[in-house]
């Protein structure tokens, strides 16, 4: 950890009574860059969601037969056969053929367009929210080849907006020793901060100094969920439970008014759109960005490596 900046010492604070209020929701939001809501979802509809994407690593034979599937223990001697270039592709904790059939669920994409994400990101913009069709699920194995996610900011790899907003929602009850989410608060308004290669998730970190932010951070129960400002510095805490697999989404959201980036708009991975809705039954949830009339900013690679951002 860099001296410079403190260990946690914050907690979060449940932001649900802020819906009733806009304004100090917005004041709130952009003073921290990150906003946590308590019981956000029912817990029953996270555990089905749990029970699907557990399924699959079923199917792979990548959990412990003789346990609870909702408990989500990995079976370790097939999950230790897995070499480190497996494990950390694409940075969600799986491989890909696991991850491929994890974006085939229809169930999956449909969980952005939940009425409540829709309603609080429109009470968030003041404006209608745009769920960026390019969902993520974090698949994390036990393993200790997994890299653990590094400190960095969001907008480096999607641009588009700077006001892209992400809903980190674990699929199930993600204490701080399961490897939660941290958030540096207030980090959004430093700008856009300098990068060092990094191993994990997206292959860099955030070089931080002398910026006097704290990390905040808490034990997620099912249902609860964080959302934050694309340049909010957020990192993932290491697993330290033997065995447990930790399971999340990333979704993303935007004021519908504002550019994207192009590839915000594919599928998260090698794959295609027509393969994926193989089965699908809801057409309403197929290319339906097609129906807006979006602004495209170009992917500026050379912002990643700003040497005056470095200190």
């Amino acid at each position: 950890m860099d001296p410079a900046i403190k260990p946690a010492s914050r907690s979060f604070e449940d932001a649900t009574p802020l819906l009733a209020e806009p304004a100090e929701l917005r004041r709130v939001a952009a003073e921290k860059g990150y906003l946590f809501f308590k019981r956000f979802f029912a817990r029953e509809e996270i555990m089905e969601m749990r029970e699907l994407l557990l399924g699959v690593l079923q199917q792979e034979g990548l959990l412990d037969a003789g346990s609870p599937l909702l408990d989500g223990i990995g079976h370790l001697p097939l999950i230790n056969k897995l070499t480190p270039e497996e494990i950390n592709w694409n940075g969600i904790g799986t491989t890909q053929r696991v991850y491929h059939n994890v974006q085939k669920l229809q169930e999956f994409h449909a969980f952005a367009h939940h009425a409540k994400l829709l309603a609080m990101f429109g009470v968030l913009f003041g404006e209608r929210a745009f769920p960026h069709p390019r969902n993520i699920a974090r698949i994390m194995l036990p393993s200790e080849s997994l890299k653990v996610t590094p400190p960095h900011q969001d907008f480096l790899h999607i641009q588009g907006s700077a006001d892209t907003w992400t809903c980190w929602a674990p699929m199930g009850d993600v204490p701080r020793s399961l490897g939660g989410l941290s958030l540096l608060e207030g980090s959004n308004q430093a700008g856009l901060l300098g990068v060092t290669a990094a191993e994990g998730a997206g292959g860099l970190e955030t070089i931080l100094c002398n910026l006097g932010y704290e990390w905040a951070e808490g034990d997620y129960e099912a249902g609860d969920m964080v959302i934050f400002h694309s340049l909010t510095v957020h990192k993932a805490l290491p697993n330290r439970q033997p065995g447990r697999v930790r399971l999340s989404l990333d979704l993303r959201y935007q004021p519908a008014s504002q550019p994207i980036e192009q590839a915000s708009l594919l599928p998260h991975g090698p794959f295609e759109w027509d393969e994926l809705y193989e089965g699908w039954t809801r057409e309403d949830l197929k290319y339906y960005w097609k129906r807006e009339s979006f602004v495209f900013l170009p992917f500026d690679e050379s912002i990643r490596w700003q040497k005056d951002k470095i200190c």
